[in-house]
């Protein structure tokens, strides 16, 4: 090789040191907006699971008659209007879930399709509620009581992100239909 082909090829590898990291640069910022994604994603699905599970765990709460439950769902300011009256407050909440769930009858609450609205550090929350309401004993322990009451509604919830986590700041229930006889 001669001279000036050797000092081509010397210009021609530094000009490819010089170039080859800004050849990867474009990879680089792809992988920091792939991981930027991710994460966006991974938060968007941890917040949805920790939503449906305050819907799941409020249903629970009032199947079972574990009002004191209800303080880690709601927030301190919470508002709750439903066929039972109007509560403002969580301490009103949980007074109002007793007295609308009391120890001579059972509801079962059956809720479905719940739809997380995500915005941030708040969502809105849409699920469907069939409430059923029975008897608390039946003659034989081994027989479940007839239902005596059968309520379809559309739940609408508030949530928002405290320190302790997601908790619903408003329930409002809309009646959609109804059968048998309100005890």
């Amino acid at each position: 090789m001669t001279n000036v082909q050797l000092e081509r090829l010397e210009a021609m590898n530094k000009i490819g040191r010089i170039l080859a990291p800004l050849t990867a640069l474009p990879l680089v910022l792809l992988a920091a907006c792939a991981t930027t994604v991710n994460q966006r994603q991974l938060r968007e699905l941890v917040d949805r699971n920790e939503i449906n599970a305050l819907v799941d765990k409020l249903g629970r709460a009032l199947d079972e008659g574990r009002y004191d439950d209800l303080g880690a769902i709601y927030t301190l300011d919470a508002i709750a209007e439903t066929p039972g009256g109007l509560a403002e407050g969580r301490a009103a909440l949980i007074a109002q879930a007793g007295r609308n769930h009391s120890d001579d009858k059972r509801i079962q609450h059956f809720i479905s399709n719940v739809m997380v609205d995500l915005r941030g550090d708040t969502a809105e929350v849409r699920a469907n509620l069939i409430a059923t309401f029975t008897p608390a004993a039946a003659a034989e322990p081994r027989i479940a009581p007839e239902p005596q009451f059968t309520l379809g509604e559309v739940y609408r919830f508030d949530a928002v992100r405290a320190a302790e986590g997601w908790r619903l700041s408003r329930v409002q229930t809309t009646p959609q239909w109804s059968t048998g006889t309100r005890p």
